[in-house]
């Protein structure tokens, strides 16, 4: 797996774009900005690469479903059922993308700090099981894994 992260609107979705040369025939892309839903599993796709964009928004929705401990156990299941299918077939790849939420002024309200903190904790659950893990700033990567 490979994890990107980086400040909202800093060129994630574009970098990974250019840095893995995904087209519509070799990747499949999910985007939680679009509302796209998180897919359970991914053994019904035949593409070789599939994009996750969003994950800090995919977490906002788990929380209106599970509790803190519930969310951070899913995503880790999923982490999990994602790394088995990446080695299944040689040349797969799921690729990670998330806004880093939990830098600046403390939210005002308790479930947006629950939000920030169960992100917080779900992108370090995500940088531990990936490969690779790049940072994103005004369009440059930054690799730290």
């Amino acid at each position: 797996m490979h994890f990107v992260t980086g400040g909202v609107f800093n060129g994630k979705s574009k970098w990974v774009k250019a840095y893995n040369q995904i087209n519509e025939e070799n990747s499949r892309w999910f985007t939680a900005y679009c509302h796209d839903d998180l897919p359970n599993s991914l053994d019904s796709f035949s593409q070789d690469m599939i994009v996750l964009e969003g994950i800090e928004q995919w977490v906002k929705e788990l929380l209106n479903i599970y509790d803190e401990t519930a969310v951070r156990e899913k995503w880790q299941e999923l982490l999990q059922q994602w790394q088995l299918w990446e080695k299944e077939k040689q040349g797969r790849k799921v690729i990670l993308i998330g806004s880093d939420i939990t830098k600046g002024i403390v939210p005002a309200t308790l479930e947006e700090r629950v939000w920030r903190d169960v992100t917080g904790r779900v992108f370090q659950d995500t940088a531990a099981a990936s490969r690779r893990v790049e940072l994103i700033w005004y369009g440059i990567n930054q690799r730290l894994k």
